[in-house]
Formats: C-alpha cells, sequence, structure tokens
C-alpha cells in the first residue's frame, strides 16, 4: 500500500523530470469543481493533449482516496472527474485530505505547493483566486496569492477570474513581492475579457523570453513564483462591459442566497454560465487550453537553457 504522505509521481512524470525534459503541472479544481460532468472531462483530456502536442509531459495533480499523485492516468482522471462529493483541497486542507483518505481537487494554491515538491517549475491553470469583492468587510483573500509569495513555480493563467477585485489583488501580489508579467500585453488580463485595464509593468512576447526570465529568477534565488498573464483569445473573449454587469448581478444573488467562503466561487461561475448562454464555458475552455499550449513552449524552452 502506498506511503499516503510520500508524493506519487506517475512514471512519465517521473521519467521526464529525471531526463530534464519539460513538465508542466495542471489543477484539478477545474474538474472537480469547474465544470459539469462530462464536460469537465473533456476538457481535462483536452488540456493534457494540449501539453503533449507542444512536446512537454502533462502532470494533473489531485488527491484520490488520500494519495498525493503528481500524474494521472487516463482512468483516474475520468475518475476524479465522474465523482460527487469531492473535496476543493487548498494548501491548508491537505493534511486533513490525505488523514481522511479523502479525494479532492486541488486549487492554485495547493497544486503550486504539490508541483514544488515535485521539482515542476511552470503551471498551467485557467485563472488564479485573489481578492473577493467586498473584501474590505469579509477579509475573503484567496490562499493563491499567498502561495504565489512562497513557492517557486511560474503560473500561467488569463489574469486573475473576473469575479474578484482585480486592483486589490495586485496589490496583494505586489506586496507578496511576486513578479507578474504580460504575455503579449501590457494590460493585466480579466479571465473571460482581454484586459481589466490594470497596466502590467513587465511584459514578455516570446516563450523563450519568459523562460530566460524563470531562470533569471531562480539564479538570483528569489523566493515565491512568478505569475505570468497570457489573455483569453480574442476570439473567444466576452466584452468587458457586458461580463462585468452580469457578474455583479450574480455577486448580488450570492449574497442575497448566503452563499459564503468556498462555495463562492463555483456558485458565481456557474451562475455566469447561465446568464452568458453557455458563452463564459467555451471562454474558459478556450483560455485554459492556451495557457497549456504557453506553458508547454515555456517550459520547453526552460528545459533546452
Amino acid at each position: 500500500m502506498p506511503d499516503p504522505t510520500a508524493l506519487e509521481i506517475a512514471p512519465a512524470v517521473a521519467a521526464a523530470l529525471a531526463e530534464g525534459r519539460a513538465v508542466v503541472a495542471l489543477e484539478s479544481t477545474i474538474i472537480t469543481h469547474g465544470m459539469p460532468w462530462p464536460q469537465n472531462l473533456a476538457t481535462a483530456q483536452s488540456v493534457e493533449d494540449a501539453v503533449a502536442a507542444e512536446g512537454a509531459v502533462p502532470a494533473t495533480i489531485a488527491v484520490l482516496d488520500g494519495v498525493l499523485r503528481v500524474g494521472l492516468t487516463a482512468g483516474q482522471l475520468e475518475d476524479i472527474a465522474s465523482r460527487t462529493g469531492s473535496a476543493k483541497a487548498s494548501r491548508r486542507d491537505l493534511s486533513a485530505v490525505v488523514a481522511r483518505r479523502q479525494t479532492a481537487g486541488t486549487t492554485v494554491a495547493a497544486t503550486m505547493f504539490l508541483a514544488a515538491r515535485a521539482g515542476i517549475p511552470i503551471f498551467a491553470t485557467g485563472g488564479i483566486g485573489g481578492v473577493h469583492r467586498g473584501a474590505e468587510d469579509t477579509f475573503d483573500i484567496s490562499a493563491d496569492l499567498v502561495e504565489l509569495g512562497r513557492s517557486r513555480v511560474a503560473v500561467v493563467c488569463a489574469g486573475a477570474k473576473s469575479i474578484l477585485d482585480i486592483p486589490k489583488t495586485l496589490e496583494v501580489l505586489e506586496t507578496q513581492g511576486v513578479s507578474v508579467v504580460g504575455y503579449g500585453t501590457d494590460y493585466f488580463p480579466a479571465f473571460y475579457a482581454s484586459s481589466s485595464g490594470q497596466r502590467l509593468e513587465h511584459r514578455f512576447d516570446s516563450p523563450a523570453d519568459l523562460a530566460a526570465l524563470l531562470a533569471a529568477h531562480r539564479r538570483l534565488d528569489l523566493p515565491g513564483g512568478i505569475l505570468i498573464a497570457n489573455p483569453v483569445p480574442e476570439a473567444d473573449a466576452l466584452p468587458a462591459e457586458e461580463i462585468e454587469a452580469i457578474i455583479a448581478r450574480a455577486v448580488a444573488e450570492a449574497a442575497a442566497q448566503g452563499v459564503a467562503k468556498k462555495a463562492v466561487t463555483p456558485f458565481l461561475l456557474g451562475r455566469i454560465v447561465e446568464l452568458t448562454g453557455g458563452r463564459s464555458l467555451i471562454a474558459n475552455i478556450a483560455l485554459i487550453q492556451n495557457n497549456a499550449r504557453l506553458a508547454a513552449r515555456v517550459a520547453l524552452e526552460l528545459s533546452r537553457l
């Protein structure tokens, strides 16, 4: 029986790491809590395929029956996608989930932590968590922001989820000492929309330049990660004004129904899918695939260095 306190690294992932080949970590809350069945499985498979098509090895991270797994088989991916009642594990939840031998999707924070333990330098996700709207009253600030200041893993994302307070999110990232850079953009993206209107200080326009950035970060022995902001493909983006109005409505509904803490993000994302007639789900799938491709290209360039 495997040691439930140890990482179980899939053979293909372990071999790639040992040989210095490109590996991309992928999170699993998008599977367990981000999308309905069977779209969650199809999306997870397509994201892994996008990484593999670029020549890198995908490593989806999750907790299965109390075992921390880095890299899932096709059967394990289908298992976690089809289960109901899986936990949502941030870094703080990992010990409890392991002790109870639960199955859980890992958030950005937990995935970063486990990727760093496994020695995977880059991770692709949809959007990071951040400072929630109204945080001045609720103090609801995602652990993703703190983990970005701790774990030395680069995170490729389409910015912060637009249900959040993006200016405050960027302020917290600055306080955590996290370098936030735009890929092909001067503005921080807003998940469904290509720009939040928040200007970035650093822009990079090629995977090779991003790999050089990551290498310099390690040479300088700087703690924490780097956030690579990669806008949603223009063809799939939603107009900023439209999505903002829909988000405001969904946020008001969540408050009226008493939805709080971990339940807020799944509620809002599900309601936004309904209010956009499914267009937000199409954008969500497109942006995570786009991020996976970029992460794989950067991983390949980094492996050549």
